[in-house]
């Protein structure tokens, strides 16, 4: 295993305003268990720097599955997808000091009744600092949300804001528009079993789920996974893993290739 992490497959990558990127690998690090890394340029190239190596030392969280998110003061967050005090997975943030960084934990998820890790997604920032993401555990069991934190008094406070029906969604990664509603895709489930795209609004403090599309399976596509896209225009854009209108595909002849969508509101 390397050091300097591995397998930085699934994270996106971020700019800091001095062209720093950063991003996260699943693997490598001092234990093993992946990696926070900076590039900077220098001199035509890049220069790596670790910020953080993950645990698996039953506190710390590991496997950090998706990339990472700046708040206004330079602080990242991100997810793993196991570990913690919890071992469900954790929410985490990363604070500079000098030349270092600290890591604090914000929320330990638990393991479900079937002893699956809650699989927590990207996240991301209301204009308050207020945290969002979506949580879709392994058996696709009851307690697949979508949840936020909010800062208070130092620590964070976790709310549930949706929780999905039993195999009725499997969460992919959300998106926030301007007004703070959030947008995602279940992978699983909606009106023909191959997923839909969902939108949840708040109306003082309470959450509704409007179902904006179910996929059918057929030229539109099915089992649609990764974050879903806004423009600017309020359309949403995203990708299915199967179905469409082509065959062939390697693993999966019978199945289809998958599409790239787009809903228009």
């Amino acid at each position: 295993m390397t050091h300097d992490g591995g397998s930085p497959q699934n994270g996106n990558l971020i700019f800091d305003q001095a062209g720093n990127i950063y991003g996260t690998t699943l693997w490598g690090g001092t234990d093993g268990a992946g990696t926070v890394f900076e590039l900077s340029p220098s001199g035509g190239g890049w220069t790596l720097s670790l910020l953080h190596s993950f645990y698996d030392n039953g506190t710390d969280g590991w496997y950090p599955r998706f990339g990472l998110i700046f708040d206004s003061a330079g602080n990242l967050y991100s997810t793993t997808e196991y570990g913690g005090a919890a071992e469900g997975g954790t929410v985490f943030e990363l604070s500079p000091s000098g030349d270092t960084w600290t890591e604090d934990i914000l929320h330990n998820f638990p393991l479900d009744g079937a002893g699956y890790p809650a699989n927590p997604g990207a996240l991301v920032m209301d204009r308050s600092g207020n945290l969002y993401g979506s949580n879709a555990t392994s058996d696709y069991s009851s307690n697949s949300t979508v949840f936020e934190l909010t800062p208070s008094d130092g620590s964070w406070i976790f709310s549930t804001l949706y929780t999905f029906a039993r195999y009725g969604c499997y969460p992919q990664p959300i998106a926030m528009d301007a007004a703070g509603h959030i947008y995602g895709s279940c992978n699983s489930g909606g009106l023909y079993g191959w997923g839909w795209v969902f939108e949840l609004t708040n109306s003082d403090g309470s959450w509704t789920l409007t179902d904006l599309y179910d996929f059918t399976g057929q030229s539109d596509g099915g089992n649609p996974a990764g974050p879903v896209v806004l423009d600017s225009s309020g359309n949403l854009y995203g990708a299915t893993t199967t179905r469409g209108n082509l065959s062939d595909c390697i693993g999966y002849e019978t199945a289809g290739c998958g599409t790239i969508w787009e809903i228009t509101p």
